[in-house]
């Protein structure tokens, strides 16, 4: 991806120098990176964890602070670009195919732990975003457990995580989010699993619409991008994670979509370029 030299966002809320901690559940025996990687799966790609932790006692995860080093200099100005590049092509789409304004979103980069309307963030949880601030969170340190632990490397693919969070935006944005949240709400566990499906896929959607905008605007995409965040999208999938884990797939229990779903609809909004192209809620093949 071609991003070194161009213009970053001013969205972004460093948090990387403070201290603090969240409880990181169950953490049991497992400690570091194997503690961390299974909680990031389990918290951002909806499998269910419990089993793989093996223990009772309870862990805190605590932020690094102090010293920013060059690693983390260089993941900060890269989710600078890749945001200020979703900002400017969600403006123009929104302009486009919506007829109103783009509100932008706040980035929270953090290490370690912080605190959101939504519950404590943490490495262990993964990137997500927050409707009760507009804000995303993201440890940069989560591109390192995607690329070592989830087999997903390169930085389109790091890129494809920025977005996936950033259309969660755009859906609430569109207020979609909130009326398929105030649904789950109502509905029994397994219908709440598959509207949650449905809201993600459609996330995958609309970053495949970004990442098509994104190459006409700025012709940043270079040879092997999209195969990176296709690749990421399916080892992120449901029923791989799951697999992975040493499970067999529980498709009730799937919240993010199965990998070749995964894959499809980014290639759908990558193709189709358009949000109305991304309508996973009306359609009866996911």
């Amino acid at each position: 991806m071609r991003w070194k030299g161009r213009r970053g966002s001013r969205n972004i809320e460093d948090r990387r120098t403070q201290r603090g901690s969240v409880r990181a559940g169950k953490a049991g025996g497992i400690g570091g990176l194997g503690l961390l990687a299974i909680v990031v799966v389990g918290y951002f790609l909806g499998v269910d964890v419990t089993p793989l932790l093996q223990a009772t006692g309870g862990g805190q995860v605590t932020t690094g602070g102090g010293e920013i080093t060059e690693a983390d200099r260089q993941a900060g100005q890269f989710v600078s670009v890749v945001l200020a590049d979703t900002e400017e092509v969600w403006t123009e789409i929104f302009h486009e195919q919506v007829g109103q304004p783009y509100n932008p979103a706040t980035l929270v980069l953090f290490k370690g732990a912080t605190q959101s309307p939504c519950g404590g963030a943490s490495g262990a949880s993964g990137p997500f975003y927050c409707p009760a601030d507009n804000k995303a969170y993201l440890d940069t340190e989560f591109f390192t457990t995607l690329s070592r632990r989830l087999g997903a490397s390169g930085d389109f693919a790091a890129a494809y995580v920025v977005a996936h969070e950033i259309a969660h935006h755009v859906q609430d944005e569109l207020g979609i989010l909130s009326q398929a949240n105030r649904i789950r709400q109502q509905v029994s566990e397994a219908e709440s699993n598959a509207i949650s499906v449905r809201i993600e896929l459609q996330a995958d959607c609309l970053s495949g619409v970004w990442a098509r905008y994104a190459q006409a605007r700025f012709n940043s995409l270079e040879n092997g991008d999209l195969k990176e965040a296709v690749n990421a999208a399916k080892q992120i999938g449901d029923d791989t994670l799951q697999r992975n884990a040493g499970r067999r797939p529980n498709p009730h229990s799937f919240t993010h979509g199965t990998s070749e779903q995964r894959q499809r609809w980014f290639s759908i909004g990558y193709k189709e370029a358009s949000i109305q192209s991304c309508d996973t809620f009306s359609t009866d093949r996911l």
